[in-house]
Parts: structure tokens; sequence; C-alpha cells
């Protein structure tokens, strides 16, 4: 267990490019997490700053709405309530000008309804700035007496208004001080808001005057903030979700990815090296077997001192044979048809087998609770797990000690058993090594041992871990999974 590893060095080849080439691989999972956090932050600022504006232009020209129909009404019901005949419109009764062209109005009635309407223009709430325009562009009425009587030119949004006769809102954040109607006796402090609402004849077809109203909505512009600011907060959580979610789903997917390339590689890997393995595994076979009947037939023959030396190359033959046998059994494909199997009973045989053995060595065996479950394996790979793994431990304790077996956890579709020697360790060199083929540290050994482990846990579903300390032994993590 502490001095035997395993051929799992393929894997080494997924992660790294090929010696000498200079380029690094390719990392799915990274590009995928920068390329698609800048496209899910791409498109939530897109959608964010679309809806901040959607929000923002329908609570302003919701804004406009009401406070064009607030002063039209006004102005009809300040006519209404002099009692100026319905020829006559509040829009033809604003400009001073014509105060002699309506000799059918009275002239108290007539300033009396221009002063109910205007004073209800100044006083409406939120107002920053009131202009009113006669159709020459002259400002013939403004809450900014310095000006009354100018001539605006040049306003895009003024002319718009007269031209098609409809009532025109934008929003603003900053002062233009090029404009000569922006004169703002007090300033706006962020947002605010610009309405030209028409007043017509009495026919309706013709504009008498233009009414422009600078607001600072404070409570509007609350609403806004927060709404900007919830949909703002949805759509960071959103596109968090959003990326977390792809993001688990393409690991996941990357990890699967991976561990089917390991698999692949690995599979080629036992391809190659069973081939090159039992190429030379028959070359070696006849020719050891000729050699060892010969020095059989020569053991029979030679009575003097050769015997000793003719039943060395007997044993290393021996030896050999084994080897082959080994590399042979370790390399050949194995059968996926899993089984349920006792995982109690096999663990009982396996150690009955090393018991005298155990009592030779003397190695205390501490075994815990074992339960009895069925794990997917097959009885003999499984047996052959535990062969290995105790063998090993027998072998870092040569003069003595304590092996203990014990299970760790346990759920519905997994179990964790820990063996565990106080041999003396590995280095971390030898625990990077463990499990690579062909690699040991026995005299003798072929290194094929926990290769084999990790490769009958993996093709069951199952994995296996090692752990150690230099003179404080070494423990292996086998998890199995439990048959249905």
């Amino acid at each position: 267990m502490s001095s035997q590893p395993h051929l799992d060095s393929s894997s080494a080849s997924i992660a790294s490019p090929a010696p000498g080439s200079g380029r690094k691989p390719f990392d799915l999972l990274r590009w995928y997490a920068f390329v698609s956090l800048a496209i899910i932050l791409s498109v939530a600022v897109g959608l964010g700053l679309i809806s901040s504006r959607f929000v923002i232009n329908e609570s302003v020209e919701r804004d406009a709405l009401l406070t064009a129909q607030f002063i039209q009404a006004i102005a009809q019901a300040e006519v209404r309530h002099v009692s100026i005949p319905n020829v006559r419109t509040m829009g033809e009764l604003l400009d001073p000008r014509l105060d002699q062209a309506f000799p059918d109005v009275d002239p108290e009635a007539r300033r009396s309804a221009r002063g109910e309407f205007l004073d209800h223009v100044a006083h409406l709430p939120d107002v920053l700035l009131a202009n009113i325009y006669a159709p020459d562009r002259l400002v013939i009425w403004s809450s900014n007496p310095a000006l009354v009587g100018k001539m605006i030119e040049a306003d895009d949004d003024l002319d718009q208004a007269f031209d098609q006769k409809m009532r025109v809102s934008a929003s603003y954040h900053n002062v233009d001080q090029a404009r000569a109607e922006q004169k703002f006796i007090t300033p706006p402090e962020q947002l605010f808001i610009e309405n030209y609402i028409p007043l017509f004849d009495a026919d309706g077809n013709n504009v008498t005057a233009m009414v422009e109203i600078y607001k600072e909505p404070h409570d509007l512009i609350l609403r806004i903030e927060r709404g900007l600011l919830l949909i703002w907060l949805a759509t960071a959580i959103g596109a968090g979700l959003v990326y977390i979610g792809l993001y688990g789903i393409m690991r996941r997917a990357a990890r699967q990815l991976a561990v089917q390339q390991k698999r692949l590689v690995n599979n080629e890997t036992y391809v190659a090296l069973g081939e090159m393995s039992s190429a030379v595994a028959h070359s070696l076979r006849n020719p050891l077997a000729s050699i060892r009947s010969s020095a059989e037939l020569a053991q029979e023959i030679e009575e003097g001192p050769a015997q000793k030396n003719i039943g060395d190359i007997i044993s290393q033959v021996d030896r050999m044979s084994h080897w082959v046998r080994e590399l042979l059994q370790s390399l050949r494909p194995l059968d996926d048809t899993a089984v349920p199997v006792d995982l109690q009973r096999v663990l009982q045989d396996s150690l009955q087998g090393f018991a005298p053995q155990l009592l030779r060595s003397g190695v205390r065996l501490q075994l815990g609770e074992i339960p009895s479950v069925q794990v997917t394996c097959q009885p003999v790979l499984l047996g052959q797990i535990f062969t290995s793994l105790i063998a090993n431990a027998l072998e870092a304790m040569p003069e003595g000690g304590e092996l203990r077996i014990e299970r760790v956890r346990q759920s519905r579709q997994g179990l964790t058993l820990r063996l565990c020697d106080s041999g003396k360790g590995m280095t971390e060199e030898q625990q990077g090594m463990a499990f690579k083929p062909f690699f040991t540290t026995k005299q003798g050994g072929l290194g094929v041992g926990l290769m084999l482990v990790r490769r009958i846990m993996e093709r069951f579903g199952g994995s296996v871990k090692l752990s150690s300390e230099e003179g404080q032994g070494t423990c292996v993590l086998l998890t199995f999974k439990l048959a249905v």
C-alpha cells in the first residue's frame, strides 16, 4: 500500500501541451467564463439602459400630459368663470397687444380672467419657470419679468409645438446657457422637465398662445430614481444568476469532457501498453520455458556445488514469469459488467488469505465495523483491490506494525473505507508518482498494483485517494458506489 503505485500518467497529457511545443492548452472553461461574462454584462447593461430610458421617457410624458390637461382645463374654466363669450378662448386673451382687437369682450373681465389664469400658472407645484409665447415667438408673459418682451428665435422645440400644433415635452439634466428662455431665478438641482402646451382658438385650428413650463418634480424624480434602482438591481441579480447558472452547467460539462478525455487517453495508453507487453511477453515465454526446462534437467544431473546456481536460475525464471503474468493481467481490458458484490465478505476472504503472513510479520489488525452492503464491482476484481493494498501494507511494515481498516462515511450513493498502515510512509515525490505506471519502491516490484486498483475503482464508478507521511505510514481511501 505504501510502496506500489498506479498507471494513470496519461491524465497529465490532457492538461499539458506536447514537450517543446511552447503553446498552452486551450482552457475551454476559462474562455467561456470570460466570453460569457462579457456577453451577459453587455446584454444586461443594454437592457438596463433601454429600461431606464423607457422609464424616464414614460414618466416625463405622463407628467407632461397631466400638466397640459391641467393648464388647458384652467384656461377654459377661467374664461367661463368671467362669462366671456365662447367665441373667445384664453389663448386669444393673453396677448396684451390684442386687447383692442376684441371690443365685444369686457376689458375688466378680460383682465380678471387673464390674471387668474397667470396666477394659477405661476403657482403650479414644482415650477422653476413659466413663459407664454405669442405666435410670433414673443414672450408675452413670464414668471421671470426679465424675459417679458423678448423675441425667441431658433428654438426647435418651440417651433415644433407651433408648427405641429401639439404638446412637446423634454427632460434635461443641465441648463443650456445658450438658450435665452432658460433664465431660471432658482436653478434646478437635478433633472428638470420642459413642457410646451398649446392654447387654441375657438375653432381649435390655430394656436393662439404657447405656454412653456419648466418643472422640477421632486416626487416624480424620487420615484424615477427608485424605479431605476430597482431596474439595475434586478438586471444585476438576473445577470448574475444567468452567469452562475450557465457557468455551473459549463463547468460540469467541462469536467465530464475532461473525465471522458482522460478515460479515452487512458484506454489508448492501456491498448498501446497492452500490445507492447503482449508482444514482449509472448517473445519471453518460450525462452523462459526453455531456460527453466534446461535448468531442471541440469539440476537432476548435477549433484555438486552448481546446484545452488541452478536453483537461482530457476528462481529468477519463475520471478520473471510472474512479472509477465502480472503485467498481462494489469493491462488486459476490464469487463464493464457490474454486479452487486458483498463488500464485507470479500474483505474477510482477503484478510483470511493474509492471516498467516500477518502473524509471521507481527502486524496487528485493527478491523472496524464494516457494514454488510453490496457495492458495484466484480468479486474477483474487488478481491484483487484488497489483495494489492494489504500486500503493499505488509511490505511497508517488515518489522511489524498495525494495519487499520475502518469505515469513514456512508450515504445512499456510496461507502468510503480507509486502509492505513504504520509503515515507513512515502515522500511527497513518491506520493505524486504512486499511481503512475511501473513506478515502485519495492525491491523487484513491477509497479502495477496501485495502477490496477485505481483502474478498477474508476471503472465501476468509485475512486481511490492516497495520503502518506514519511515515517508515519500510509492511508488509502476507497470510495465504492453502492449497488442499487
